[in-house]
């Protein structure tokens, strides 16, 4: 622990939660993808105490945003709710799994193999931030069969979108592992949610961000009581950071609708390449 008075200490853990949340909202990675890295570098609170109150803080960041993108009429809370049968799975999986490797100290090899995933996916970024909206595809069976399809009206761009989502079993796929990931390293896993909305199947950016903000608090909630279960949740610092978290979050709601998804894209491929090295060097041990 970072050797401060307990009142600057927590008032440390506010303020960093209240970036983590606003961050996490307007990209739809949710707080504790940035609460882990955070707590544990700067803070030094112990990786798994910060992995439970990160699980904590996403529920925190779906709630303070996720009602403002429904109102809004930017989450598609159909598409959200299908993929959440993947994405639960994944996560009892996960937090199941997180036990044995605590145990068995194997957690370099997932920041290896997360590391890698989200720094492969920067080209896709890069190449798709060259367009406002995704180019049309072509509806496929599980458009039909799934009702992939929705439209909002788009602030910066001052017109109605509408879209039509592909690839459903594509985007299950990859939502699994995302609730895995999140379960094991209590990130959140939005980066992964938002890629397979975004990529897989061809959402608008701001469609695939705030269907992650929904979802990711039904994850981690579900991931969150198997971490009760094994004691890795201290509830003062999870209560706290929950309050930062949610702050900033709801700060990101009002900002979103006004910013364009090319903006969103852009801020969102930077983070997916610092998260990409820090994960791969945790896992190397060149950061601890």
């Amino acid at each position: 622990m970072l050797h401060v008075p307990i009142d600057v200490f927590f008032a440390l853990v506010v303020i960093v939660s209240i970036i983590s949340g606003f961050l996490g909202a307007l990209v739809g990675l949710g707080g504790g993808t940035f609460l882990v890295p955070l707590y544990t570098l700067f803070l030094g609170i112990p990786i798994a105490y910060a992995t439970g109150a990160s699980l904590i803080s996403t529920i925190a960041t779906s709630s303070g945003s996720a009602s403002a993108y429904v109102k809004d009429r930017i989450t598609n809370v159909r598409i959200g709710m299908g993929l959440e049968i993947a994405t639960t799975t994944g996560s009892i999986v996960g937090s199941l799994t997180a036990a044995f490797v605590y145990a068995h100290h194997l957690e370099y090899i997932i920041y290896i193999v997360f590391g890698v995933v989200l720094l492969s996916q920067i080209y896709f970024q890069m190449e798709r931030s060259r367009f406002e909206l995704p180019k049309p595809i072509k509806p496929d069976w599980t458009t039909r069969v799934f009702q992939l399809h929705g439209e909002y009206y788009d602030e910066a761009l001052k017109q109605e979108v509408k879209y039509y989502g592909v690839r459903w079993w594509l985007g299950e796929t990859i939502m699994f592992f995302a609730g895995f990931i999140s379960g094991l390293l209590g990130i959140g896993s939005g980066a992964l949610k938002v890629l397979g909305m975004d990529w897989a199947m061809n959402l608008p950016m701001k469609v695939s961000t705030t269907t992650s903000n929904f979802m990711i608090g039904v994850t981690a909630a579900t991931g969150s009581a198997i971490y009760w279960a094994f004691g890795l949740i201290q509830p003062i610092l999870a209560g706290f950071t929950a309050l930062g978290v949610l702050l900033g979050s709801m700060t990101a709601s009002k900002i979103l609708p006004k910013i364009t998804n090319r903006s969103i894209r852009y801020i969102f491929t930077a983070i997916l390449a610092f998260l990409g090295v820090e994960m791969v060097l945790r896992g190397v041990g060149i950061i601890h």
